[in-house]
């Protein structure tokens, strides 16, 4: 009687369900673990930035830690945040309407406009695995139908938010140091500094979004759905490869 071979050793059944949830959560869990390493290089930098300028002015450095509950941190970082969210907020409220021949980021020409509840598969012409909210009526169907908007905005109003208040903070700090008076948050509001921060991101963000839309019309990437097809003719409007 022949003996049997060894079993060989098997995956665990955890294994095959981790990796088919990193495989399928790939792209959100990229960016959102470079997030985490650009916040912290971002900590790291702007601490020793921070004490270099307390060593210039003679004062007491401070740890790392006490670092980013400062306004310092607080505004370096909300102002950031709020110039994305604008970014996303413009672009999905806009690209409702506004339209760019061409460009894989438009939606075709003939589509401009909020559609049909047909094409949109609401209320009625919701099929099986439609969000429950989208077969439902009302106030919720309405939310729902402009959910992404709606996160979009408030979060970008809160960042703006947070970035004037940490913002004075940060400003009147520089401005005891030098024996002024500080400013209150509605002259803050209104001042250059305030302003020249906000508006310096959001230039920046807007210029992206513009070589985005008008430069994939003519360019080209394989495989991503950022991108027409590669032998994609120019004029084709909303096509994905």
């Amino acid at each position: 009687m022949t003996a049997r071979p060894a079993a060989r050793p098997t995956d665990p059944p955890t294994a095959p369900r981790a990796r088919g949830f990193l495989r399928d959560n790939a792209l959100g869990l990229f960016f959102l673990v470079t997030f985490v390493l650009a916040l912290a290089g971002q900590a790291i930098s702007g601490h020793a930035d921070f004490n270099n300028q307390l060593a210039a002015d003679q004062l007491q450095q401070i740890s790392l830690g006490e670092y980013v509950t400062t306004s310092d941190f607080a505004v370096d970082v909300s102002e950031n945040w709020q110039s994305e969210y604008l970014q996303f907020f413009l672009y999905v409220g806009v690209t409702v309407w506004l339209l760019q021949r061409g460009s894989p980021e438009s939606k075709e020409m003939h589509k401009a406009g909020t559609e049909t509840d047909k094409e949109q598969l609401v209320g009625a012409h919701a099929t099986a695995d439609s969000p429950k909210w989208a077969r439902a009526g009302g106030w919720r169907r309405a939310v729902y139908s402009h959910s992404l908007l709606l996160v979009m905005g408030t979060v970008f109003v809160l960042s703006w938010l947070v970035q004037s208040i940490s913002g004075t903070a940060a400003y009147n700090e520089q401005r005891l140091r030098q024996l002024q008076a500080p400013l209150s948050w509605a002259e803050y509001l209104g001042g250059a500094d305030f302003w020249n921060r906000t508006l310096q991101n959001w230039q920046s963000e807007l210029l992206a979004v513009a070589s985005m839309a008008v430069l994939s019309i003519y360019l080209r990437q394989r495989g991503s759905p950022e991108s027409k097809p590669v032998g994609a003719a120019h004029d084709s409007t909303g096509v994905e490869g």
